[in-house]
């Protein structure tokens, strides 16, 4: 078992330990969000234009947190809190206007609805992203 005091001044911790599944699932949400996206803006844009730009956004956040959290440098934590701070708001304000505005959003977009089509891991994945690199800084 490593010693607190070092893990606290460790930039590689982040990747280690439970800090590897996260970079896992941030990993599979960037490949899926970026298909999606990419998919969406190529073959249907003109049906939904603001979900799939949305979606967009949520991919290239979710590739930025990804590699953040890969380097694990003193700049890419920064980097990577940065990223995963802004999808927590996103995810938190895309969600509630989701509701409030539905004709805006004809088709789901990742955060829409707070994630509820992949079961709310986007609600759920920053918030576990923020503990981490709180833990492990």
């Amino acid at each position: 078992m490593t010693d607190p005091v070092e893990t606290q001044h460790d930039p590689e911790a982040t990747r280690h330990g439970p800090g590897r599944i996260l970079i896992l699932v941030y990993g599979v949400f960037a490949l899926s969000a970026t298909a999606r996206a990419g998919v969406q803006i190529a073959t249907q844009f003109s049906e939904a234009p603001i979900a799939y730009v949305l979606s967009a956004v949520a991919a290239i956040i979710y590739c930025a947190a990804t590699f953040a959290l890969a380097k694990a440098t003193k700049v890419s934590r920064r980097v990577a809190t940065a990223a995963i701070a802004i999808e927590l708001i996103g995810v938190l304000a895309i969600g509630a206007f989701s509701y409030a505005a539905p004709d805006d959003f004809p088709d789901a977009t990742v955060w829409s609805h707070f994630g509820q089509g992949y079961g709310f891991v986007p609600v759920v994945l920053p918030v576990l992203g923020l503990l981490w690199l709180r833990r492990t800084r």
